[in-house]
């Protein structure tokens, strides 16, 4: 059975994957293992000196934990999604915790076969964003909101802890010249609001000098900052903390 964790810090009480996925094993640090166990949560403890940076922590879960391979995931899922076609007008459906298990162990078999090393699902729950003709998709970003990894030695760059997923999966891109992302599948989560995680570590004056940083790391060409520009349109001051990827890779 494929072994899957999710990095939780300071969530004792807010996290939620543990509900749709009763196997998930939370990630906390020493400090705050009383706090889990007494909310009766499955965890595994690593040390308080990986705290404040998540690169270290995917790091060592990547290459310790899921030295054979598994997930990665977050700690606040709330469903899993999948664009159903058996009426052929798709429709969304909610998918129970033994789906979830069997798309993870097929997902691990098909990115093998593929040559690949990681996997992940749609980052966008959209109607209007999901094409029914491109189930599947190998040069698109992976969030790390869900990895599934099979073992490899590629490490999250810990220069980058605000911008490790997407720093790891042009790392893939690179390497593998591709990772596979199931496109008909995705989660429901919510990033605003929740206490903790990453939150405590965001700052906008941070996440400016991360993007700057990885920028600098894969070039403009790649890497691309979404600064509000339109052609045609007057020029407005907004900044996007998630970067525009432009994988030089033919395909999908």
């Amino acid at each position: 059975m494929i072994e899957i964790y999710a990095p939780s810090y300071k969530r004792a009480k807010g996290v939620k994957t543990h509900k749709i996925l009763p196997s998930v094993i939370y990630v906390v640090h020493e400090f705050e293992e009383h706090e889990y166990r007494a909310e009766g949560h499955k965890i595994t403890v690593i040390p308080n000196d990986l705290r404040g940076n998540l690169s270290r922590v995917r790091n060592h879960i990547a290459q310790v934990l899921l030295k054979n391979g598994g997930i990665m995931i977050d700690d606040d899922i709330e469903d899993f999604k999948l664009w159903d076609f058996e009426d052929k007008s798709p429709f969304l459906k909610s998918m129970k915790a033994e789906d979830i298990l069997e798309f993870f162990e097929i997902a691990f078999v098909m990115a093998q076969e593929a040559g690949y090393k990681l996997f992940g699902v749609n980052i966008i729950g959209d109607k209007g964003s999901y094409r029914e003709y491109t189930p599947l998709s190998f040069t698109n970003y992976i969030s790390g909101s869900l990895m599934g990894i099979i073992p490899n030695p590629i490490l999250f760059d810990e220069n980058l802890p605000l911008k490790e997923d997407y720093d790891y999966c042009l790392q893939h891109f690179n390497k593998y010249r591709g990772a596979l992302r199931f496109n008909y599948i995705h989660m429901i989560k919510k990033d605003h609001g929740n206490i903790g995680g990453c939150s405590d570590n965001r700052t906008i004056e941070r996440e400016c000098e991360q993007m700057k940083l990885f920028q600098r790391k894969w070039g403009s060409k790649i890497v691309r900052l979404d600064n509000g520009k339109k052609k045609g349109k007057k020029k407005e001051t907004i900044f996007d903390i998630n970067p525009v990827i432009k994988v030089p890779i033919k395909g999908v």
